[in-house]
């Protein structure tokens, strides 16, 4: 009995670790699609590999005040570089099995649907935060329309993906500006200007590379 009962217990705590795990790729993929949604709509037509991956790198920079104010730019590119075959083994399945994207592995380059339609589609899939976002940077003072409305609207706006990088900026700028004015009181005003012209250098370096 005592041996059934462990038995019993060992196959709930399995159960309840697949449970876990599948709850857990079930997020991640979630999260993964929601990138690639976002980067999309701030891609033209028609884009490489490299192009989307640099995009869905940097969402997490748009925005962000220490890269304003001197983190180095290049640190998008240079975590991608190197990365290409992770992010293609990443993304692969999701871009193979969108409808919306015609994907030629081959050439490593993307077709996105950027007619209205298709944006729409993409902006309804977006995270409900950012679609929040997008609604309160477009609806006009006293309006107060509806988030799917304000949407449809984007959707056959020219520039796309530019309101769709603001709404993105207006979430990411608050948790950067948090983080540094944190570092200044934490490190003290002496240091941290040390620190700020030491990023400033790094950053001049990124761009005479860039130039040269």
């Amino acid at each position: 009995m005592k041996c059934l009962g462990y038995i019993w217990i060992r196959t709930e705590v399995k159960i309840i670790a697949m449970n876990e795990n599948v709850a857990l790729r079930s997020a991640l993929d979630k999260n993964l699609k929601s990138a690639v949604t976002t980067a999309f709509l701030m891609l033209p037509e028609s884009f490489s590999e490299e192009d989307l991956f640099i995009e869905i790198a940097g969402l997490s920079y748009s925005g962000d005040f220490r890269m304003v104010v001197g983190e180095d730019k290049t640190k998008v590119l240079n975590i991608v570089k190197p990365n290409i075959a992770h992010f293609r083994e990443l993304y692969g399945n999701i871009l193979q099995e969108n409808p919306q994207v015609v994907y030629k592995i081959q050439q490593g380059r993307l077709e996105i649907d950027k007619s209205p339609e298709g944006q729409f589609t993409q902006l309804m899939t977006l995270p409900k935060t950012l679609q929040q976002q997008i609604n309160h940077i477009m609806d006009p003072p006293g309006k107060n329309r509806d988030v799917e409305e304000t949407l449809l609207q984007v959707a056959h706006d020219p520039d796309c993906g530019e309101v769709v990088r603001l709404g993105l900026s207006a979430i990411v700028r608050p948790s950067s500006m948090k983080q540094s004015t944190k570092g200044i009181f934490t490190a003290g005003v002496k240091k941290s200007v040390v620190y700020s012209s030491l990023k400033l250098h790094k950053m001049w370096k990124g761009w005479l590379r860039k130039t040269s």
